[in-house]
């Protein structure tokens, strides 16, 4: 007999989004393993000193003991700055390590907010992050139909990058919170697919 397959959960539309900007970087990540396993990622493939990916690999082994206090999991974010793709204006060799998950964590030297569950009677704490790692900026948490993408893509063009003073930013990164799915939006070349754009 077939194996019965059930139709996927839907997810509600009228739930919170949080929108951040998008960073024109390379795509970067550490996993922690429960042994103390450490290992460096780009977007496709584990990376080395020896096999890097714009030198990712070669900072995180150097700051390997402040990011083991990520603790286990597997921690994504964009490597970006100076030499790579935008550059953000930044000078010699400058660059950067800021991950994506802005609601779980807390800047260095910030206070960590409390925040709410699917729970009323539970609360978190965001945990903060070492010194050597950023968060890519957080625009705004809206719910979606409360969402006007338009306006943040101005905002951006207007205002420039919230990572560093630079004055041509890429766009915006909207998480769906209740389905878990991601959306981007360009200021330039929204209409064409990455691979399109020369």
């Amino acid at each position: 007999m077939t194996d019965f397959v059930s139709f996927q959960k839907i997810a509600r539309y009228s739930r919170g989004v949080i929108v951040t900007e998008k960073l024109d970087g390379t795509n970067a990540s550490v996993y922690i393993g429960e042994d103390g396993e450490f290992l460096t990622g780009s977007r496709n493939r584990w990376i080395t000193p020896e096999a890097d990916n714009h030198g990712f690999a070669r900072w995180a082994n150097t700051h390997r003991e402040e990011l083991l206090t990520l603790g286990p999991g597997r921690h994504f974010g964009e490597w970006w700055g100076s030499g790579i793709q935008r550059g953000y204006g930044l000078p010699n060799g400058d660059k950067r390590f800021s991950l994506f998950n802005v609601t779980r964590w807390c800047l260095h030297g910030q206070v960590p907010l409390v925040l709410p569950t699917n729970d009323p009677k539970v609360t978190k704490k965001q945990d903060i992050l070492p010194p050597c790692v950023g968060l890519v900026p957080l625009l705004c948490m809206v719910n979606f139909d409360d969402l006007c993408p338009t306006a943040w893509i101005n905002e951006l063009k207007e205002h420039g990058s919230y990572a560093a003073p630079f004055m041509n930013p890429e766009g915006i990164v909207i998480y769906h919170t209740a389905s878990g799915t991601l959306f981007k939006k360009t200021i330039e070349n929204d209409d064409k697919a990455k691979s399109e754009v020369a």
